[in-house]
């Protein structure tokens, strides 16, 4: 992993310029893409390093997007996020470590639906810009992949053809561009 000397630290997470998407099966057959249009939080970098040393961020479950409709609806009902009484999934990082595959592993705790549970997410530093405002920008990659059910999330129903309507695996993937803080 490269690392460069910087003397800014803390980031805030740029919500016009991050994404946060999700991949799951349908009725087994086909992938159903959607993603979460409002996203805030934090990176925290280890001094002189690029490796976040902590990293926050809270998700608004009703910014829900999967460019249909009655779908975004029923997700947000209480057959799966529950938005009324749910509002926003959280992650906060609880260690990182460097890894073999990826610049580094971010294990923390993910609540989605009122449930919490441990989550590891293959993450890499994407670099370092300045941006036209006299501001200092960086940008990560991360991933993983989490059992919907594990979050409460079991709402299904049984084809015809067998199988069911929606996989239990649900592919995350992030495009996280952060902005530094001023002092």
């Amino acid at each position: 992993m490269a690392t460069q000397v910087q003397e800014q630290t803390s980031y805030s997470i740029d919500p016009a310029h991050t994404s946060v998407e999700f991949v799951v099966r349908h009725l087994m057959i086909t992938k159903v893409r959607g993603r979460f249009g409002t996203v805030s939080g934090i990176v925290e970098l280890e001094p002189g390093s690029d490796s976040p040393r902590f990293v926050q961020a809270t998700i608004d479950a009703a910014s829900i997007d999967t460019r249909e409709a009655q779908r975004d609806t029923h997700l947000k009902s209480p057959d799966f996020f529950d938005v009324e009484k749910f509002p926003t999934l959280e992650f906060v990082s609880t260690r990182i470590e460097d890894a073999p595959d990826a610049d580094f592993t971010i294990y923390g705790n993910l609540t989605i639906h009122g449930v919490t549970r441990e989550v590891a997410l293959t993450a890499s530093f994407e670099g370092r810009a300045a941006d036209p405002w006299g501001g200092q920008r960086a940008g990560f990659t991360a991933s993983t992949t989490i059992n919907r059910k594990d979050f409460g999330m079991t709402w299904n129903a049984a084809i015809e053809t067998g199988g069911v309507v929606v996989g239990d695996e649900v592919r995350i993937e992030l495009e996280v561009e952060a902005i530094a803080k001023t002092a």
